[in-house]
Parts: C-alpha cells; structure tokens; sequence
C-alpha cells in the first residue's frame, strides 16, 4: 500500500494495440486503450491513479500509482499483435503492514496493537504469553490484532510484543 505498482503485459514487438480491462473492488470499472500506429493513448472512467508505462519494449504496461486497497481486484491486458492475440490477467491483492502499538493498560500489563494490517497480522510476546487473541474487522479490509500480555510467572518485568506479517516483522519492549 502507497506505492507504485506496474502489472506487465504479454512482451511482442509487433503490438497494434493493447487495452487494459480494470475492474477494482471498489469503483467502477475503466479500461485504458493504446493504438501503435497512431501512437495513441485513451481512457474511459480511469482514475488518475491508473497510466501506461510505455516503455522501449514497447510492453504496454499498466501503473498503479499510490496504490490502495481500493485498487484490489481483476487486472486484464488484452494485446492485438501481428502474430495473433494474448492476454495475461492479474489478480492484485494489496498488503497493508501493521502500525504496532504497545502500551501498559491500568493494571500495569503490557498490551500490543497490531492496528489495521491486511492481511490480520500475528502475536506473540518473549518471554512467551498465554494470552487470548482480539480480532476487529475494519470496512475497509484490514484488521486490528491486539493482545494482552499474561505472564506465567509474577516477576517478569521486562516484556517484547513480536508482530509478524507479510509486509515485515517489528517488535517492541515495554517494561510496566
């Protein structure tokens, strides 16, 4: 999320025209149009968001810039070349990292935030934790993990919260 993003199409030499069909989950749907022999670029209903980028393959690649998860969905690149017709098609799924929030609750326990990641981020606590899981689903598809700390033992006094995920792994240390 909040980069860009070029999704390629099927590489030829002698493309006459190419057409992207662009159908994200939220929004409607638009479709970018490139005719070799005029040169030419069209778009019907595309958002800023979405360009070509041409580039000296002459692959009509389709760039996403600041992608969001808005963005999620069906991609398909439809080329008309002198050897015949091709197509490649994309399914974007967007990865949203954790903000780790990690704080000490009115008791003095340790409690960790993985807030609005896509997909749900994971939990675990050093020294180890048999604390429960809290999941909160967000409209717009991510998902905030939190987790209080429940130490086995009554002296620990110095805890680390781990959040894994996908778009990369952080950890804090929180003494309360």
């Amino acid at each position: 999320v909040g980069n860009s993003s070029v999704l390629a199409c099927p590489p030829n030499s002698n493309i006459i025209m190419a057409t992207w069909k662009i159908n994200p989950r939220v929004g409607g749907a638009c479709t970018l149009g490139y005719r070799a022999d005029l040169n030419k670029t069209d778009r019907t209903n595309c958002s800023d968001s979405f360009d070509w980028k041409l580039n000296s393959d002459q692959d009509p690649a389709l760039e996403i810039h600041q992608v969001k998860v808005a963005h999620e969905g069906k991609y398909i690149c439809e080329v008309v070349t002198t050897d015949g017709n091709f197509d490649k098609k994309y399914h974007l799924t967007v990865l949203v990292p954790p903000r780790l929030i990690l704080s000490c609750d009115a008791e003095g326990n340790a409690v960790c935030e993985a807030a609005a990641a896509k997909p749900a981020a994971q939990i675990s606590w050093v020294p180890e934790s048999n604390s429960k899981l809290k999941k909160k689903s967000h409209d717009n598809g991510t998902v905030t993990v939190l987790s209080g700390f429940t130490a086995d033992q009554t002296n620990v006094t110095n805890t680390t919260c781990i959040v894994s995920h996908l778009a990369g792994n952080q950890s804090k240390s929180i003494s309360c």
